[in-house]
């Protein structure tokens, strides 16, 4: 099936001419921001509605299942998308289809086998948490197919229309979140959540014209098992870093404290949203960076982590100025507990930031092996300091310890990119796959 593109949209067309490949980079990065902004003021909304309908425990318990999808999110995206992104951006059009059929039918089977493990955990676990876990099982397929669509349409350079399907998903949340919000109960709202990405998902399909193909996610597994399984290994150490110090902080001081590191996490909402999907704009650029003129690869990830680290140190600031009764107005009773770990959330998001920039660098180079032990490094960092210093110090005490762990990550992510760049420098080899 031919896609579905406006006239003169071509994903993978002949590469733009010398004096006109600034502008095409221009404008491929302000349809990221704009994709990212959709995705940030949706976030944003469904944790500010959220935070305001259910108060502090509750939303605690949606923390959790918002931390657990963020696992199962980048256990998809190791093993379908992250390859993608590295060996199929600006590829031509026939190899670009082809793999993103096998990709997106690898992140709807991840989707399919994971949610019948968090349905049947939550139908298990009962209590507050149980409905909440059994209705993100549920909902796991089509939160992955509509992740999975976003990062395809990057990688072609099609960045317009993964700003639509964002914007069709939080089209479809606002009735969603209105029922959910009559009904009362966590499971409820992540229904409603995970509804309207299976929705958005849908239209991914007849944006692209491309089936996924479930069938064909082992041979896509084999492909790029070299690059895959590194990713994955990665990107869960990540994420599940985020959810052992979430159930850490739970038992050692207890639900509402993930509320209130979470309702934190809501005030920097725009730079957290940008972080988690950054590789949907930045690694596809990096790489055409590293094709087209990789001398300036080091440039353009300094600017772009620095640009990060610089933007959420002024929001942190404007943050620390606002007044109790507009935190009020956004957050409810959260804004009590969460007011005050502004300053460490804003130190760890601004090191996250810088850190970013090297891993879209090592990602570009394909040094899964770097960026694994960056990441490892990173991740056991986060998981000690968030624990230990809730041990010694309760929630602020977590908060410190993630934000002094988050700048030493940072720190190694530059020095293995130095050294990435100095033996590609002695020892280039290209890892652009097209077939």
């Amino acid at each position: 099936m031919t896609p579905m593109t406006a006239q003169g949209e071509n994903p993978q067309r002949t590469a733009p001419p010398a004096g006109s490949a600034r502008r095409a980079l221009v404008g491929r990065l302000s349809w990221g921001l704009a994709d990212q902004a959709a995705s940030s003021i949706s976030n944003f909304a469904v944790g500010i509605y959220v935070a305001r309908s259910l108060g502090v425990t509750a939303f605690g318990v949606f923390s959790l299942a918002w931390v657990t999808y963020g696992v199962v999110l980048n256990v998809s995206r190791g093993l379908a998308t992250d390859p993608l992104v590295v060996r199929f951006s600006g590829v031509p059009d026939a190899s670009w289809r082809g793999a993103v059929a096998r990709s997106t039918g690898t992140a709807l089977g991840v989707g399919a086998a994971l949610g019948v493990v968090c349905l049947v955990s939550g139908l298990g676990l009962g209590g507050r948490v149980g409905p909440a876990f059994a209705a993100l099982g549920v909902m796991f397929p089509g939160l992955l197919l509509q992740d999975a669509w976003r990062f395809s349409f990057f990688a072609a350079g099609a960045g317009r229309k993964a700003f639509v399907n964002d914007v069709v998903w939080g089209v479809a949340l606002v009735p969603a979140m209105v029922v959910a919000a009559q009904v009362g109960s966590v499971a409820a709202f992540v229904l409603a959540w995970g509804g309207s990405a299976t929705v958005a998902g849908a239209y991914g399909y007849f944006q692209s014209g491309i089936r996924p193909r479930l069938t064909e996610a082992r041979g896509w597994l084999r492909e790029q098992r070299d690059l895959g399984y590194r990713y994955l290994v990665e990107n869960v150490s990540l994420s599940g870093a985020s959810q052992l110090r979430a159930y850490g902080l739970g038992a050692i001081v207890g639900v509402s404290a993930v509320g209130a590191v979470r309702g934190a996490e809501l005030l920097m909402g725009p730079f957290l949203a940008v972080l988690m999907g950054l590789s949907l704009v930045t690694v596809p650029e990096a790489a055409r960076v590293l094709r087209q003129a990789p001398h300036q690869l080091s440039r353009f990830c300094l600017l772009l982590g620095g640009g990060q680290a610089a933007g959420a140190l002024l929001w942190g600031s404007a943050l620390l100025l606002m007044p109790d009764r507009l935190g009020e107005l956004v957050l409810g009773d959260v804004w009590h507990s969460s007011s005050q770990l502004i300053v460490q959330i804003t130190l760890s998001v601004a090191g996250a930031g810088l850190g970013t920039g090297a891993a879209a660098g090592l990602r570009a180079l394909g040094a899964a092996r770097r960026s694994l032990r960056c990441q490892l490094f990173a991740s056991a960092c986060y998981v000690g300091g968030g624990l230990g210093g809730a041990a010694a110090a309760g929630t602020a005490g977590s908060a410190w310890g993630v934000a002094a762990a988050t700048v030493s990550g940072s720190a190694v992510w530059w020095l293995q990119l130095r050294s990435a760049l100095h033996e590609r420098h002695r020892n280039p080899i290209s890892e652009v796959r097209t077939a």
